[in-house]
């Protein structure tokens, strides 16, 4: 169940010059209608493209009372592992300790040219459960050997757990889907056994039947994997429902595709935010949270009387005022 009075919009902007043909032409009457009774909160969340961590899942850590930093350092993984929890032992999942570190793993493809590696979105690898639990029943012995114990969560998502991920800083997969990994691999120091155990998957699935068969059925290889939401959930924040996040923009811009992105924002538009504008004009609190892949910044209910009161002094707010300053 989410927090429908909190709406987070992840890639609402982006700085790619296929965003910024895509935004020439775009309306949002909604949008512009739902900013205008709306109280901006003052502060900015300000950041960089080169981030760990981008705006909308800092955004959604505040909300859910985590830490929120830009360096790659809050703990989804264990924080996901302690939402997951049952009282008995058929919990869908349950790591050896609930207080240990963990990360995430994705399965994935990386590309590799002479001055490239990229990763492949790992949607497109089409893994389903059977193929996703005989890779990691593949891949767990080695990860074992290094202290790593790996759990299935998802097709393209296991749970990991170990002492190299306690204070890793690693970057969000919504950074490095179709970028070079590069730049955006933990540190090489505190992670050597990752570094290490990533040369040996390649090597290991390079010839593995499990990608002859794939091939064999037209389907991209397996090559590597991504860690990332590594961490120790130090302490246990309290239950609070998510906010409303549409993902459609995100899928759109991390595949690039430019014209899927403004069909989105329109459906969006006529959607969750013409909704939450609808209960706002009722008389109805809510909050706002607009991501790009840099900043977020966020908008609120304010008193009827506060209201009046700076309603008078400026004029409202529309998207286009504030889209280039995410």
């Amino acid at each position: 169940m989410s927090d429908a009075n909190h709406l987070l919009i992840p890639f609402a902007a982006s700085t790619a010059d296929g965003c910024r043909h895509a935004l020439q032409g775009l309306t949002l009457p909604h949008l512009d209608r739902l900013l205008g009774r709306l109280a901006r909160s003052p502060a900015l969340d300000a950041g960089e493209d080169t981030d760990f961590a981008p705006p909308h899942e800092r955004a959604l850590a505040r909300h859910l009372g985590l830490q929120d930093g830009a360096a790659g350092h809050t703990p989804w993984a264990a924080w996901y592992q302690h939402q997951r929890r049952a009282p008995d032992a058929s919990a869908p999942v349950q790591l050896a300790s609930a207080d240990a570190a963990a990360a995430f793993i994705s399965p994935c493809q990386w590309h590799v040219t002479a001055d490239r590696v990229t990763l492949v979105d790992p949607a497109a690898l089409a893994l389903d459960e059977a193929a996703s639990r005989q890779l990691l029943d593949i891949l767990a012995p080695w990860f074992a050997e290094d202290g790593i114990t790996l759990t299935y969560d998802q097709p393209t998502r296991w749970l990991a757990q170990g002492a190299v991920f306690d204070g890793l800083a690693t970057a969000s997969l919504d950074r490095v889907v179709q970028r070079d990994v590069r730049p955006w691999m933990p540190d090489a120091a505190r992670a050597r056994v990752l570094h290490r155990l990533h040369s040996e998957m390649q090597m290991l699935l390079y010839t593995h039947p499990f990608n002859d068969e794939r091939a064999a059925r037209g389907l991209p290889p397996v090559n590597a994997f991504w860690v990332h939401g590594a961490g120790r959930l130090d302490s246990r924040p309290a239950p609070v429902p998510p906010p409303e996040m549409p993902l459609a923009l995100r899928d759109a811009a991390l595949r690039e595709d430019w014209s899927a992105w403004a069909a989105a924002w329109a459906a969006i538009d006529a959607g969750p935010v013409a909704r939450l504008a609808d209960h706002v004009a009722a008389g109805g609190i809510a909050r706002l949270t607009l991501c790009g892949e840099r900043s977020a910044m966020a908008w609120h209910t304010a008193p009827r009387g506060f209201w009046k009161k700076i309603s008078s002094l400026f004029s409202p707010q529309r998207f286009a005022d504030v889209r280039d300053q995410l």
